[in-house]
């Protein structure tokens, strides 16, 4: 016997995979093609504190090794996810992660409170928003602001709090020891790469909003070094996601450092994709005699 039970910020997952937020709907869509009790849990699309319609089309675009997307998300608002979308989520035998967006610290505290009364298991707050009153740079680029927004929303918050990090700032390392200091209780990463795809011939970005954001295949070894460079770092558990698509990627985020591991982009291509991934994992283990999935947490040996 095998164990791939995982323990994360005092929660227990029956295995190390989730999925990453923005990919997974809330959950039910995915129903159809594999219960939601294979998965360890899941993180659910990212909540604002009113809804949101999103941005205009297009706002997907292929691109070699993955997508970009510029869904600007679009949800029904986290009253809604409270009232009418959760009573339902919690029917199912697995962990639910909220994600939340917000562009000032007043509504990411707002939201806290609303989630805190639900059966989630736990928040994940994105920091990779507009600061609308700080000239509309996102939180997470300035260490400062997360370790404020970090400390502030967990007064409100009476989940375990993840903070999702952005890798589109100059160290990640010291967002996250901002976060750490800030009190979260573990960290997420990576977020997607800002990328733009420009039609050659109407010479005009693909993406209605110019940018957006790149993930897939092409970010993976982006987001295993930020991983690894985040465990050496701090003290916090760590969800891994960035360009998963096997369980061989999976086991390479968790040598990195990575506690739990995301599947995202991967679930467009292959919607039953957590399948092959356990399958993977379980030969895995069997093959280098591992009985516990934590003991390789963290057990990449650098040169």
């Amino acid at each position: 016997m095998i164990n791939t039970k995982v323990t994360y910020c005092g929660v227990e997952f029956k295995n190390p995979i989730v999925t990453a937020s923005g990919t997974f709907g809330f959950g039910m869509e995915y129903n159809q093609f594999v219960p939601l009790e294979e998965y360890g849990g899941f993180g659910a699309k990212g909540l604002t504190r009113q809804e949101r319609a999103g941005n205009p089309p297009p706002r997907i675009a292929e691109t070699p090794s993955g997508i970009l997307n510029s869904v600007g998300l679009q949800n029904p608002g986290v009253e809604y996810f409270a009232q009418s979308i959760m009573p339902i989520l919690s029917e199912y035998d697995t962990n639910v992660i909220a994600n939340m967006s917000g562009n000032t610290i007043e509504e990411y505290c707002e939201m806290a409170e609303i989630l805190s009364d639900t059966d989630v298991a736990m928040i994940e707050m994105n920091i990779s928003c507009p600061n609308v009153k700080h000239g509309g740079l996102a939180f997470g680029t300035d260490p400062h602001v997360v370790n404020e927004l970090t400390r502030e929303v967990k007064k409100h918050c009476k989940k375990p709090l993840v903070v999702k990090l952005s890798p589109n700032v100059t160290s990640v390392t010291e967002i996250a020891k901002a976060a750490e200091d800030g009190g979260a209780d573990g960290l997420s990463l990576i977020n997607t790469l800002l990328g733009m795809k420009i039609d050659i011939h109407t010479r005009r970005p693909i993406l209605k909003n110019n940018t957006g954001g790149l993930s897939g295949p092409a970010v993976k070894p982006v987001a295993i070094r930020m991983v690894h460079e985040v465990y050496e770092a701090v003290k916090l558990p760590i969800i891994g996601m960035g360009g998963v698509m096997s369980g061989e990627d999976v086991i390479e985020f968790m040598l990195a450092g990575a506690s739990l591991v995301a599947l995202g982009t991967g679930l467009f291509v292959k919607p039953d994709l957590i399948l092959s991934v356990k399958e993977d994992i379980e030969k895995y283990m069997n093959q280098h005699n591992i009985n516990d999935i934590n003991e390789i947490i963290g057990a990449a040996v650098m040169n």
